[in-house]
């Protein structure tokens, strides 16, 4: 791209020899405004200490230290054994995105991605619902606020059996990692009041949107008295974080890509594997936690698992999880609580 443009520059401009260094400099930046490869670049050479340039190898000892300390896994929280003496909990929790990652929380209203977020509540949830109090499954449903709001019945549909816990995953699962302090824990209260009131329960637990924290969220959760955190990735084991060096009190219940549905059940993705394929990996998963006597922490969507061949898949590893025995099922507020307990934290 570089030398297509030298040689229109030179064909066109040059030929005649009256280009104004002015004029060069004009055409250069709209032909490098054009390129969509990023081809024509300004390269900036900081001086070693700049910590704001893009060339990491000259950031500062101190300055590394203190970004990669700023929230980190504290005390290990795994207890010598779960309730009722079990080896291993497993957790199952849903992130009920529906329209918000389909659209809304970019901006782009588009007819066909809004339809399959809505079959995440007209037919996926029921679904994943009806398969969880069949198999007397306690599950914990973070919801996006204005993914309630589009359709509360939700709330009184994961109500009904007493079983499941409801957390949030922000206002409308907006990129926190974009916004301002103010902004993010201005959004983040009030989707913790329209959850609460649309639903009547209590939010004791926050799932960041897309699994990344601000600069500011974990101050933002810590403030508003969370009991739970889970979006991070520091351990398999339940632990306490960190924030600056200092205990926040706040248990993080650890997610992993590999126990996220979305980006291996997505059949227009690269990394697309098919239900049976990733049942195995999951109970590999699982065995191997069983077999340390930890945590079994599995993150999907109703709009993704909730699809017929994909919910076979979800059977077919509770039905393995069932058979090994020995393990206890709760809520992401029940394990956390428990946790609290046996480190003496309460």
């Amino acid at each position: 791209m570089t030398h297509l443009m030298l040689r229109t520059l030179r064909t066109k401009f040059f030929s005649n020899g009256t280009l104004s260094m002015k004029r060069l400099v004009k055409v250069w930046l709209s032909l490098c405004a054009l390129s969509l490869l990023g081809a024509c670049r300004l390269v900036v050479v900081a001086s070693p200490g700049d910590e704001n340039s893009q060339t990491p190898w000259n950031w500062s000892e101190d300055y590394v230290l203190e970004q990669v300390g700023h929230v980190r896994a504290g005390k290990d929280l795994n207890p010598e054994s779960w309730p009722g003496g079990a080896r291993v909990a497993v957790l199952l929790s849903y992130d009920v995105d529906n329209e918000t990652v389909m659209g809304l929380r970019a901006g782009e209203i588009s007819v066909g991605p809004l339809s399959q977020g809505q079959y995440g509540h007209r037919v996926a949830l029921p679904r994943i619902v009806e398969l969880m109090n069949e198999e007397n499954i306690p599950t914990t449903f973070f919801f996006p606020a204005w993914s309630m709001k589009i359709a509360p019945e939700q709330a009184a549909l994961i109500n009904e059996s007493g079983l499941h816990e409801i957390a949030v995953h922000g206002w409308i699962h907006e990129l926190n990692t974009a916004l301002d302090a103010e902004t993010e824990e201005r959004l983040l209260r009030q989707a913790v009041e329209e959850i609460e009131t649309i639903s009547g329960k209590s939010i004791v637990g926050y799932r960041a949107p897309s699994w990344n924290h601000s600069p500011n969220t974990l101050s933002i959760v810590k403030e508003m008295g969370f009991l739970y955190e889970s979006s991070l990735m520091h351990d398999d084991r339940p632990y306490e974080l960190l924030l600056d060096g200092e205990p926040t009190g706040i248990v993080e219940l650890p997610v992993e890509w590999i126990l996220d549905d979305a980006p291996l059940f997505n059949p227009r993705g690269n990394s697309y594997m098919n239900p049976r394929d990733v049942m195995q990996v999951w109970i590999d998963e699982f065995d191997r936690a069983w077999e340390e006597g930890t945590l079994f922490l599995l993150t999907m969507h109703p709009h993704v698992t909730g699809h017929r061949s994909r919910i076979v898949a979800l059977e077919g590893l509770i039905e393995h999880i069932k058979a090994k025995g020995d393990i206890w099922f709760g809520t992401h507020e029940e394990a956390a609580r428990y946790v609290r307990q046996q480190a003496g934290m309460n």
